[in-house]
Formats: structure tokens, C-alpha cells, sequence
């Protein structure tokens, strides 16, 4: 089984190739280009520094959410695309998890948050590679309560450590610990082992979908624009 992993659905886009139980290549991109302008290039990149054709891969595997609903969109699009066009499945992995994964601590909660604008946060809950929380989007005190009563230790990881890091220590106190920046970026190389798990899981490029834990921007606005006229 050989895989090829996207993720486009944060800050940083990723591929990973897996074959038979390891990581043969990932590469991250941070930089000011679009995820649109990096994804494909770095799909090409991967092939030629594995020896690979495309035909050889077997499944792909892509981060479905939640996470920005453009780079989400980016990503699932392109994971379809190929998936047609080469005829084999994919496999959607959730964004948080992968966040997550190979993250072992066993003293603390692990618990990935995503910047989801607004003042909220997409955030979820692990402890020993079992989810703890389901997939949410809650302003950060919210999500904050509901995780309080899992535990006493926590470590937070992801894209929304930057901006919620004081808020989350002037409310957790020494309750809360923090990923080192370099681990704070959602790994490809995650996302694929989690797609090489649930292998078993994959589907054909029309039943692959996004997922959103909320209604994009422009439909909230839309639908808050009708309330006004309509209150």
C-alpha cells in the first residue's frame, strides 16, 4: 500500500508519501503563497523525490476539517481530482486528530486548537490516542469549560496556541502546558499513518466531503443580513 497525504486546511500545506509502515517523504510549506499555488507543486516534488509515477499510489489520504473553509476546499478538491482520474480511493482524516497524533504524554490531555476567527476556537480532546471530546467550535472560554473536567494536566498544540497562549495561562494557570512551535504545525506525515489506519475506511472520490463544523462566512452573513430584514 502506498500513500500520498495533503493537508491544506491550516496555515501550512503538507504532503507526506507512506508505503508499508513508514514515512518515505513530507515537506511543509509556510510562506506567503496560496495553498492553491503550493499543493500540486509539492504532489510533483514528492513523486520525483520518491521514484514514484502517480499510478503506482494505491490510496490517498487528505484532511477534510475542520479548518479554514478555503484551505479545506483546496485540498478535498485536489484529493478528488486525482482520485478520479487514477481511479482509486481516498481516505479522509480528521483534521484535529492529525494534529494531534504521536503526541504521547501520558500525564496530560492532549488538546489541539484551530484559530476558527471570531473569537472560537475548533478544538477536541486525546488522551492515549483516545478522543475525549468530539470535534467543536466554541468561543475559547466555552471550550475551555467543557475540557476542565477531563482532567488536571493539558497540553494545547495547533495554530491557535499563538493567539489564545495568554488567555488560555491566565485561565488554566499551571493546569495548562503549550507544544514547542515546531510542533504546534498539523504534520502530514500524520496524516498519512492515519489514513494508512483507516485504510479500510476509504471511499470513492463522489462520497469524499468536506467537513464543517459551521456554515462559511459569507452564508452566516447572508443569513444575518435575511434575520435583520426579516426581524
Amino acid at each position: 500500500m502506498i500513500i500520498l497525504a495533503m493537508d491544506t486546511s491550516g496555515p501550512v500545506a503538507g504532503v507526506a508519501v507512506w508505503e508499508e509502515g513508514r514515512i518515505r517523504y513530507e515537506a511543509m510549506a509556510v510562506n506567503k503563497m496560496t495553498h492553491s499555488e503550493s499543493i500540486m507543486p509539492m504532489v510533483e516534488e514528492a513523486l520525483t523525490r520518491t521514484d514514484l509515477q502517480k499510478e503506482q499510489l494505491t490510496h490517498l489520504a487528505v484532511t477534510v476539517g475542520p479548518g479554514s473553509f478555503t484551505g479545506v476546499r483546496i485540498g478535498v478538491t485536489a484529493v478528488k481530482a486525482m482520485s478520479h482520474a487514477l481511479g482509486i480511493p481516498c481516505v479522509a482524516v480528521d483534521a484535529l486528530e492529525a494534529t494531534a497524533y504521536g503526541i504521547e504524554n501520558p500525564d496530560e490531555i492532549i488538546c489541539p486548537i484551530q484559530d476558527a476567527r471570531v473569537q472560537q476556537v475548533y478544538g477536541a480532546a486525546f488522551q492515549h490516542g483516545r478522543r475525549l471530546l468530539d470535534d467543536c467550535v466554541m468561543k475559547l472560554e466555552e471550550y475551555l469549560a467543557a475540557i476542565a473536567p477531563l482532567g488536571n494536566r493539558f497540553l494545547f498544540t495547533g495554530d491557535g496556541v499563538i493567539p489564545y497562549r495568554e488567555k488560555i495561562a491566565a485561565i488554566l494557570g499551571d493546569r495548562a502546558r503549550f507544544a514547542a512551535a515546531h510542533s504546534c504545525y498539523l504534520r502530514p506525515a500524520a496524516v498519512a499513518c492515519l489514513g494508512a489506519r483507516d485504510a479500510h475506511l476509504a471511499v470513492d472520490y463522489l462520497t469524499l466531503q468536506p467537513l464543517y463544523l459551521r456554515a462559511p462566512q459569507a452564508e452566516r452573513e447572508r443569513a444575518a443580513r435575511e434575520a435583520k430584514q426579516h426581524g
